[in-house]
């Protein structure tokens, strides 16, 4: 980490303002980033990363400089996204046992997009998909890790994979037939 970085974390922990200003500017992008990864529109991700600031600056005390600052941050933004995920929850997710066995499918289809184009398919589905989509294939999370974090099952977690593959794919293709040449 570097000596600006750890003085600004320092200077945030006595709560200057002026630095909390300067570290949200400077890592604002990145977990906005990552909130698209987790939310369902713009504006529910930009929600999301003013929640996820008030978080960082509430528990910056708590951060004792091991292991990236950045990630500590990113945690933050995406605990925060299933957090209000788990809070709003209306539809309940399925265990259907017949999807349990999901089988590795040919994901090539998603190489032919552009970033924007996977972002917006991926904020177009339905929830549960949507975080166990970005947890598993954005994030590297296990099926058990994304069962923890969201209170379902391994076999749940790995058939909305499945159900969100096939949405996905559905709809980039769709999206990539329908694009001007």
């Amino acid at each position: 980490m570097s000596s600006s970085l750890t003085e600004l974390i320092a200077a945030c922990k006595k709560g200057d303002p002026k630095a909390q200003e300067q570290l949200f500017l400077e890592h604002r992008d990145a977990i906005y980033t990552t909130s698209l990864k987790y939310c369902r529109n713009v504006e529910e991700a930009q929600d999301n990363v003013h929640d996820a600031f008030v978080i960082v600056f509430e528990t910056i005390k708590k951060y004792k400089g091991q292991g990236s600052f950045a990630g500590w941050m990113q945690r933050i933004a995406i605990n925060q996204a299933v957090k209000k995920y788990r809070n709003k929850r209306k539809e309940h997710l399925t265990e259907d046992p017949s999807w349990f066995a999901v089988q590795e499918e040919d994901d090539h289809w998603a190489q032919s997009c552009d970033l924007d184009q996977l972002l917006e398919a991926i904020q177009q589905l339905p929830d549960q998909y949507r975080l166990v989509f970005s947890l598993y294939v954005l994030d590297d999370h296990s099926h058990q890790e994304i069962a923890d974090k969201l209170k379902i099952s391994v076999g749940t977690s790995k058939s909305n994979l499945h159900r969100a593959k096939v949405l996905l794919k559905k709809s980039l293709t769709v999206q990539l037939m329908t694009k001007p040449a």
